[in-house]
């Protein structure tokens, strides 16, 4: 039953490019019928991690666990080691995603980079022929960096404007903080708009998703205890995540750390405690805003991330939330659930792949004729956008979170609705 919702098996027809052929390739090799090599390393990269296949398992195989191992023993043997690739797994594993303060260092160089129109101008004078061909590759998708990250634009703590039902704690992601800061404010006035308390740790680190999902299980536990000591989940009702596959991740701790007996209950609560936007809002049962957020009646499409829809089981909230916006006519994207191709650094590793994974999205995003594509990951949200802008599609992208904001705003009287005690 895995193999139709497997968009490598959809490509290929082959057996061994399915969910089902690489379990037999891990099961040889844990057998001793077959050797770890460059082959079957070559396999497990070609693989997305969309865990498709783990919805559609009526047995419940951890596929998840299964690929991240797999990968973890590739990197472990240095099958695919040369000295370019250890350069950059170094730099951005170990340097830039371990030291939060670096990478926001690097963020606003970047978006200074950015303002200042150098970025045009290395272009024009064909410079990035100079970097290495995968970054090249990249290079036109560098997301836009915004001026300000959260910390500027939220608070440590901000109370809602009637009496706190809850607290609850925001995670403000990596790419998330450097790309999209204006989504986690908008996450942030959507929980207090619900009588949330909402409490922001300035300092977050990376969750641990990249490492973890690249072979570097390791680092991702020291990451996982990291956070769980920054914020003790005992302390919130709820942890909130609105990047699909870092909640998909962050949910998982308690795996990660099932050995070490110092953190083992605490992850355990931790995963309890993690919610993403759309599910804590459907399980606390959202205020329907009484604005619409645009003047005229706007249809929208809904993509969902795979690591939400698969890692999360969150499918229908998003869409619950859309459908509760005053002025929005919702559209149901065709494959909604199928792999755009960003699947964290796909688009680098297997670009063709990837592409033609972005093409069929883009296809079917404009088919509906929505003027919006909504999607709650920021690796969706900058792959779509991408693919819109190549080929002349002009749908916005917006997480479902920021159009509920967005009537919030809109509404006539906001008192009891939004407030912030964070100056704009």
């Amino acid at each position: 039953m895995c193999l139709p919702t497997c968009p490598t098996y959809d490509a290929t027809r082959r057996e061994r490019n399915s969910p089902r052929g690489r379990i037999s390739l891990m099961r040889s090799i844990a057998d001793g019928e077959l050797e770890m090599g460059e082959e079957f390393a070559a396999e497990m990269s070609y693989c997305l991690g969309c865990l498709a296949c783990q919805s559609a398992c009526p047995a419940g195989v951890d596929y998840a666990r299964l690929f991240e191992t797999a990968r973890a023993d590739i990197e472990q043997q240095g099958i695919r080691d040369t000295p370019s690739r250890i350069f950059w797994r170094t730099l951005v594993l170990r340097v830039l995603f371990m030291r939060p303060r670096l990478l926001r260092w690097m963020g606003r160089a970047l978006h200074l980079y950015q303002k200042t129109g150098l970025d045009r101008l290395v272009r024009r004078l064909g410079l990035t022929r100079l970097l290495p061909a995968d970054l090249r590759r990249l290079e036109p998708q560098t997301p836009r960096i915004e001026s300000k990250f959260s910390s500027d634009l939220i608070a440590a703590a901000e109370e809602p404007a009637t009496h706190a039902r809850c607290r609850v704690a925001l995670l403000t992601g990596c790419i998330q903080d450097l790309a999209f800061s204006s989504i986690n404010r908008d996450t942030a006035d959507v929980l207090l708009a619900n009588g949330c308390s909402v409490h922001t740790q300035e300092w977050q680190p990376c969750c641990g998703s990249l490492h973890a999902h690249n072979g570097e299980l390791g680092m991702a536990a020291s990451l996982a205890r990291r956070m769980i000591d920054l914020i003790p989940p005992g302390d919130y009702d709820a942890i909130i995540t609105n990047a699909g596959g870092c909640g998909s991740h962050l949910r998982h701790y308690s795996t990660l750390l099932a050995g070490d007996h110092r953190y083992a209950d605490r992850a355990k609560e931790w995963d309890r405690k993690v919610k993403d936007i759309h599910e804590w809002l459907v399980d606390i049962h959202p205020r329907i805003p009484t604005a619409s957020p645009f003047e005229t009646e706007t249809s929208v499409t809904y993509h969902d991330s795979c690591h939400l829809a698969h890692g999360q089981k969150v499918v229908s909230q998003p869409r619950a939330i859309l459908k509760l916006i005053p002025g929005l006519r919702y559209i149901e994207l065709p494959e909604a659930s199928w792999c755009c191709g960003s699947a964290g650094v796909y688009s680098i590793t297997q670009p063709e792949q990837s592409a033609r994974l972005q093409e069929r999205k883009i296809g079917h995003i404009a088919g509906t004729g929505a003027l919006i594509v909504a999607t709650s990951n920021p690796g969706c949200h900058l792959h779509i956008v991408s693919g819109l802008r190549a080929a002349g599609i002009n749908v916005a992208v917006e997480q479902p979170v920021t159009l509920l904001a967005r009537a919030y705003r809109r509404e006539k009287k906001p008192s009891g609705s939004i407030e912030s005690t964070y100056p704009s």
